[in-house]
């Protein structure tokens, strides 16, 4: 039996009694991106963590590339890229001593540094902050440099813990572009994302995590069909909510008020928007559902303190 390429069997972890993640399992094939999504407190940054062997699970394994985690956390460690939430770049380093450094880790001898280091700041874009530290750069080029340094040791698969947070909309879609290139270059991918529309950009497959569970996974397609209505309709303005009331909710087979704001999801838009014309002083957007409205729907709409 082929080993798996990345797999963890029902990991769980609690901290003081509170159960954090509670028998996750998933796997990730070559050449794949496996997108996570969740609200704050899901469990997204644990589960991450303990793929890497930095949290040990209370129970449940972790495999890549035929090996086991912890017990062969180097041999594992050595086929992986990690970028973190966070900025962990030195900030006393140049953008191509960062590189040079991380390398050191994992034993790159200088000749090939020294070859490496080039492509990959020219990947990132960076090719002309070679010599400028972290402080003197966006953004968005830090997080292009994290990506770099990530790649430095040529790795099988990307482990990337929201790697686009606080980035400005141009800055974002850099990012994804280079993630894609990554991703049709044959690298594998595991991505915790808050962002809806990144994760359909990019994800083969998705998993939506809440309250430490697996709620649901397939396909950015499958998911949409097997969970929503195709259109939904928005409505805004003063008085929207009191629609809920009316007799359009008829033609809808859901309908969801938030703030000022109504939601009517259906598979026959058209008599919606015939009724709705009587309402002129109202805003109204017909679109096609997306992953946010599933996000919405399987995880609620209140907002989670915590990480």
């Amino acid at each position: 039996m082929q080993a798996p390429f990345f797999q963890c069997d029902n990991l769980i972890k609690s901290y003081s009694n509170n159960l954090v993640v509670d028998g996750v399992s998933f796997s990730i094939q070559p050449g794949e991106c496996l997108g996570v999504i969740g609200p704050n407190g899901a469990g997204k940054t644990t589960t991450l963590r303990m793929c890497l062997g930095l949290t040990m699970p209370d129970h449940g394994q972790v495999f890549a590339f035929g090996y086991k985690m912890p017990e062969d956390a180097l041999e594992i460690k050595s086929r992986l890229g990690v970028v973190s939430q966070f900025d962990t770049l030195d900030p006393d380093f140049t953008c191509a001593e960062n590189l040079r450094v991380y390398g050191g880790y994992f034993g790159i001898d200088n000749n090939t540094l020294s070859s490496r280091i080039p492509e990959l700041l020219e990947f990132a874009s960076l090719s002309q902050k070679a010599d400028a530290k972290p402080s003197e750069l966006s953004g968005g080029m830090k997080r292009r440099l994290s990506l770099a340094r990530a790649l430095i040791n040529n790795p099988d698969l990307l482990l990337l813990d929201e790697p686009t947070t606080g980035l400005d909309p141009q800055a974002r879609h850099l990012m994804w572009e280079r993630l894609s290139q990554l991703v049709q270059n044959g690298k594998s991918i595991l991505l915790t994302t808050h962002f809806m529309d990144e994760a359909e950009r990019l994800c083969h497959r998705i998993i939506v995590l809440d309250h430490g569970k697996i709620i649901a996974e397939g396909t950015p397609r499958i998911l949409l069909k097997d969970h929503l209505e195709p259109e939904v309709i928005e409505v805004f303005g003063s008085g929207a909510p009191e629609l809920k009331n009316k007799f359009l909710s008829t033609f809808a087979s859901r309908v969801e008020v938030t703030g000022e704001s109504i939601y009517f999801y259906t598979s026959t838009a058209n008599p919606i928007l015939e009724e709705l014309k009587s309402y002129p002083q109202l805003r109204v957007l017909h679109r096609p559902v997306n992953l946010e409205d599933l996000f919405l729907k399987l995880t609620g709409r209140q907002i989670r303190e915590g990480a």
